[in-house]
């Protein structure tokens, strides 16, 4: 608490260190830059290679998509023109837009397209899902490629418009080819910005500059990833901060124009300056999850893990990560986002029942819990993950385990996240995460979902009951069909535990007032501008 005191009147009064001004920050060429303090540094540029979603926002602003998904969930075409579906929806032709260059000069063609959502897919639900009804994918000429399938699939365009981590971007066929669990060797893309290597500095900042290239759409309504991507700044600098005080600080001084995700201690002075904007970062929030490690002892054991599914309170991990305002958190949450189609109170009870720490410690050691080491990884430079690790360490104490609690900033954890070493050779056990509540909307686009053992998401959770429903939901005629299949999911998920539910959470975004027409609901930067 002396540490929240210190920050909010540090905060208030403006007195908190910033980095030296660049000389190209200088007055006159103000106008002309967006300043931005994102949730950490970006430690990983390929889009495909990680979940993250700092390299998501990143995805975004150096390649463009195929479908951009609007915020009713709808696929709008981007870098496509049209297409035309055949065969009984088993032949898809697409058409790409005329003009469309990647950042080294040479043209998109649909050979670029085949390539990259090949090497996509390899690591995406959505992506395994296309590729087990294709037949064949090929390019008839620069500007078409056709998908042939072997069955129906309802979510192409779906598919084809991902947005959550990993984000389908089309890169050129030469980075495209490159094994999908190692980083492309440079970032070209055909997006609206261009990555600039020479200014990145490490810790400290990210610089993109304006695609003079780029052909935005000509018709359409900016909606989330859809519509235009029209840029009105020449420059991008994304600036760390060393901690959320600084970062208040420099946002109250005009430092910097945008900070992605302030601290809730901090919105009270941020929101008491009438030249700062606090608005809800997105309508369907963010839900919590603590991933585990199946591969070594002690949760590659089901039981373990329904032990300290049953011992934790979401009320606890969600006030951490929410504040005092109980209107920006919920609990009782399952697997899919509350007021979704898919969400339901199946399995649920497990959440609600009343907590008994006591008879949970010799629960545990009864499912077979033998007092192994448990590494716990946590985030430093992002708040809200360092408050669940937190909540997560107490937890575990509390139960009787032996935890070593492993802290380091996010790159170095999302590193060390896809290890598969024993936890005592450089592994891990448990870390917690969060998604936007887009990406956990159904059981194929929600990655912490994917129980295919070695295909799964990290943690690797190998469980068939839930891999044959999560097909068996893609396959579903109809809604209702849907609905029931994720009923049964969610209910499955609270008895094998393929990950911990932690419940659901909202955050304020916060950005000077003369920066107009910022996106809803999404961190990218196109659209935005400086207001005379």
């Amino acid at each position: 608490m002396l540490r929240r005191s210190f920050l909010r009147g540090a905060a208030a009064a403006g007195t908190l260190p910033f980095l030296p001004a660049r000389p190209a920050l200088a007055q006159n060429a103000r106008a002309s830059v967006l300043r931005y303090v994102p949730q950490s540094d970006l430690t990983i540029v390929d889009p495909v290679t990680t979940t993250a979603y700092i390299t998501r926002h990143h995805a975004l602003m150096v390649f463009d998509q195929l479908y951009g998904l609007d915020a009713q969930l709808k696929p709008q075409p981007q870098m496509v023109e049209g297409h035309n579906v055949e065969a009984d929806g088993t032949l898809w032709t697409f058409r790409l837009r005329d003009g469309l260059t990647f950042h080294d000069g040479e043209p998109v063609r649909g050979r670029d397209c085949i390539a990259s959502i090949r090497r996509w897919a390899q690591r995406d639900s959505l992506g395994q899902a296309l590729m087990a009804r294709t037949d064949a994918m090929s390019a008839p000429d620069d500007r078409s490629f056709v998908i042939r399938l072997n069955r129906p699939y309802g979510l192409m365009l779906e598919t084809l418009a991902k947005l959550g981590p990993p984000v389908l971007v089309i890169m050129p066929e030469r980075l495209a080819a490159t094994d999908p669990a190692q980083q492309i060797p440079e970032v070209i893309g055909s997006g609206p910005f261009r990555f600039n290597t020479k200014e990145r500095l490490v810790g400290a900042r990210v610089v993109y500059d304006r695609n003079p290239d780029y052909r935005p759409r000509e018709s359409g309504t900016v909606s989330w990833a859809a519509g235009p991507k029209r840029v009105h700044f020449e420059r991008v600098e994304w600036q760390v901060m060393p901690d959320p005080g600084t970062a208040a600080a420099a946002l109250q001084n005009g430092e910097v124009d945008w900070w992605e995700n302030p601290i809730n201690d901090l919105l009270p002075s941020l929101q008491g300056n009438p030249q700062i904007v606090t608005q809800l970062a997105g309508r369907l929030g963010n839900l919590g999850t603590a991933v585990m490690n199946h591969l070594y002892p002690p949760f590659d054991k089901p039981a373990v893990r329904r032990v300290i599914l049953e011992a934790l309170t979401q009320e606890d991990f969600m006030a951490a990560a929410a504040g005092d305002d109980e209107k920006l958190r919920r609990t009782g949450v399952g697997i899919f986002t509350p007021g979704t189609s898919m969400a339901s109170d199946a399995g649920l009870d497990i959440l609600t029942r009343k907590r008994d720490l006591a008879r949970a410690k010799k629960d545990l050691i009864a499912a077979g819990y033998k007092g192994e080491r448990v590494v716990l990884m946590s985030a430093s430079d992002n708040p809200v993950l360092g408050a669940l690790g937190e909540v997560m360490h107490d937890l575990l104490q509390r139960l009787g385990m032996n935890v070593q609690y492993v802290v380091s900033d996010w790159g170095t954890l999302v590193t060390r996240r896809a290890s598969k070493a024993p936890p005592d050779q450089g592994g891990w056990n448990i870390f917690s995460t969060t998604w936007v509540g887009l990406d956990m909307t159904n059981p194929v686009g929600e990655q912490v979902l994917r129980c295919g053992g070695q295909k799964g998401f990290f943690g690797w959770p190998d469980i068939p009951e839930i891999e044959t429903l999560r097909e068996a939901w893609i396959e579903a005629p109809d809604e209702a069909g849907r609905q029931r299949i994720a009923r049964d999911l969610q209910a499955a998920a609270m008895v094998q535990v393929p990950y911990l539910p932690l419940g659901q959470y909202f955050y304020r975004t916060a950005y000077r007032r003369e920066i107009r027409d910022i996106v809803q609901d999404q961190f990218v930067f196109w659209n935005a501008r400086r207001e005379a």
